[in-house]
């Protein structure tokens, strides 16, 4: 069995990061210019927070944040790290809720981050570009978005880039884990559900060939993070996909969360995302450039 993890769990809400990750959430909803509890779609859980900068625009570019905790934990309520460096850089920032397991299963959480993204499209048409972000198991899910067809659901959303945290793509060896009772009952599920099993076996043209897509995995994550990362960012270069990859110095799975929220760390220069993690390029949310 190959563990996922070193301490083989998915709690990003865990003693290390979770009461300083939920005090720099409450900062950012005390700033007044977020909407919270917004729907996205018709169920209990199906909400989102939407966190503006002071200059409001049609144009904003949008980061769109899927946190993780294995499918099964996590939360919105205290997932909004990254919100005052950006907003006070000009990006709107969505964090977005989801019906973890044993509630929800896979398929509908991959719907209701669809959802998620439509409506972010639907409510803020003139967006300058929106960014998905993911972290663990909501890289998984911000992953899946590469598969999704959009004209089905007669929205084409402005997706410019993919900022995927220490993610899962492969979720076969999750079903030789004590974890897989609420997440995968078949192989069926696990292979539909598994971003990297479905890039190589079908693969997908992108949409939009100058969309973006950075994968990076911390030094101190697990061996299988590690594998999963590098094969995924070797399956979308071969499918034609602009795609980065980074080893992130000295962190292992969870200091990344922790370090969305430094200023000194994020956004130090005008429109770059993550400036200071040591990337091998820098992101601009204002013109869907690297520079």
């Amino acid at each position: 069995m190959r563990s996922l993890s070193r301490t083989n769990t998915f709690t990003p809400g865990g003693k290390v990061v979770g009461r300083p990750l939920r005090e720099v959430t409450k900062r950012a909803r005390a700033t007044g210019r977020s909407l919270l509890n917004v729907p996205y779609g018709d169920g209990d859980g199906e909400k989102l927070d939407i966190y503006l900068p002071e200059a409001v625009s049609e144009a904003m570019p949008f980061l769109v944040f899927f946190h993780g905790g294995y499918w099964q934990s996590g939360s919105k309520d205290t997932s909004a790290f990254m919100v005052n460096p950006l907003t006070a850089q000009g990006v709107a920032v969505v964090i977005v809720a989801y019906d973890i397991a044993p509630k929800g299963t896979l398929d509908q959480m991959v719907d209701q981050v669809t959802q998620s993204i439509m409506f972010v499209q639907k409510q803020y048409p003139g967006n300058q570009g929106i960014y998905l972000c993911g972290h663990s198991a909501g890289a998984h899910l911000a992953a899946m978005m590469l598969l999704a067809d959009w004209t089905k659901h007669g929205v084409t959303p402005n997706l410019k880039g993919f900022f995927l945290l220490s993610g899962v793509y492969d979720l076969e060896p999750i079903m030789h884990t004590s974890e897989n009772a609420p997440l995968l009952p078949a192989l069926e599920d696990a292979q539909r559900n598994s971003p990297l099993w479905q890039l190589e076996t079908a693969p997908t043209q992108p949409a939009d060939p100058a969309c973006r897509i950075l994968v990076t995995v911390g030094q101190h994550d697990s061996p299988e993070f590690h594998r999963q990362s590098r094969e995924f960012y070797q399956t979308l270069c071969q499918g034609g996909w602009k795609a980065s990859f980074e080893e992130l110095h000295d962190m292992d799975h969870f200091e990344i969360l922790w370090n969305l929220t430094q200023e000194d760390y994020v956004l130090t220069q005008p429109q770059v995302i993550c400036r200071g993690w040591s990337w091998a390029h820098q992101w601009d949310l204002h013109g869907a450039r690297q520079v």
